[in-house]
């Protein structure tokens, strides 16, 4: 019995050996000492280009870890059209997120060649747009390789939807080791981007047949979402998700939310529900519980799904797979 359960409880540590315990801080200090100075330099660059590079890569690195884990798998690019980014959640991803990966991988290739993943470049590249906002900086886990499959046909089902409620975002945020306090910071990053009108366009046309506008959203936020996204608007319009400030990484998502501002209705359920209510009020008071639990998700977040040793490559193009 007793070696039963010995060789159970040795099971169990060999099955957590192979997702979080093998990311560490500082991974590359040996093989590639300079590596977050070159991602940053390069990543700010980026940003001096265009403010789209913050928002475009934090994005993409939510939606890379949600799809078969943190691995870089959006990044392939398909001849086919049957990549995960050309699946139909990933059409909206902007092209800046992906540059910034390509240009940072360049940057590190010239000086550490063959030895630093893409997952980990985006995953640094993730943290550094939020500093470059003015959130919090963090130590980043690293040691991913990049995955081997990237499908568009792996996608449906595993992102959130803009229409979700509380218990729908709990169920898909628990499936990545994530709970609601983390998928509540998360949420978060909605305080930086823009989004297209066809993805809210419900809320203040056809929400009910009794009732065309979303009655929890603030009145003269409907009337101004109505005036930039009129009916049959182009598709390609998009509106800031963060009315207030846009382009700063700050807790007035929150106090957006209480104001009856949130631009989804995955986001204004956040705060309607009593079951998540007090910490969306929590988060609006205080920007530093609000970057405290952002932290906590974000690190959360890049342990899943990791590729280590033969379930991965080091790709050297962050579009193709090695040949």
């Amino acid at each position: 019995m007793e070696a039963r359960t010995g060789l159970a409880l040795l099971m169990i540590l060999m099955v957590i050996g192979k997702g979080e315990a093998q990311l560490v801080e500082g991974f590359y200090g040996p093989t590639c000492p300079n590596l977050e100075a070159i991602v940053q330099q390069a990543v700010a660059t980026k940003r001096s280009q265009t403010f789209v590079t913050i928002p475009a890569t934090l994005r993409l690195f939510f939606h890379d870890c949600f799809v078969t884990g943190c691995d870089a798998s959006v990044l392939i690019a398909s001849p086919n059209g049957d990549a995960e980014k050309d699946a139909k959640d990933n059409l909206s991803l902007a092209g800046d997120g992906f540059d910034t990966v390509v240009k940072a991988k360049e940057a590190v290739e010239a000086q550490c060649p063959g030895i630093v993943s893409c997952a980990d470049i985006l995953a640094l590249a993730a943290r550094d747009v939020v500093v470059l906002a003015g959130g919090p900086s963090f130590a980043v886990e690293l040691g991913r390789r990049d995955g081997l499959v990237s499908q568009a046909s792996l996608v449906a089902g595993n992102l959130p939807e803009p229409e979700f409620d509380v218990a729908q975002l709990n169920a898909m945020f628990a499936k990545n080791n994530l709970n609601q306090l983390d998928m509540i910071a998360l949420s978060g990053a909605h305080t930086l981007g823009f989004s297209h009108c066809d993805r809210f366009a419900n809320r203040i046309y056809s929400f009910t047949p009794s009732s065309p506008v979303d009655p929890t959203l603030n009145p003269d936020y409907a009337k101004q979402l109505m005036e930039a996204c009129p009916q049959n608007v182009d598709p390609s319009i998009a509106i800031n998700m963060d009315p207030v400030t846009p382009q700063t990484f700050d807790n007035v998502y929150y106090q957006n939310l209480i104001a009856g501002k949130g631009l989804f209705t995955s986001d204004e359920v956040l705060f309607t529900d009593s079951a998540s209510q007090s910490t969306v009020v929590e988060f609006a008071n205080s920007s530093a519980d609000f970057n405290a639990a952002f932290v906590t998700a974000m690190r959360k977040l890049g342990r899943v799904g990791v590729k280590t040793g033969r379930q991965g490559e080091i790709r050297r193009d962050c579009s193709a797979f090695n040949s």
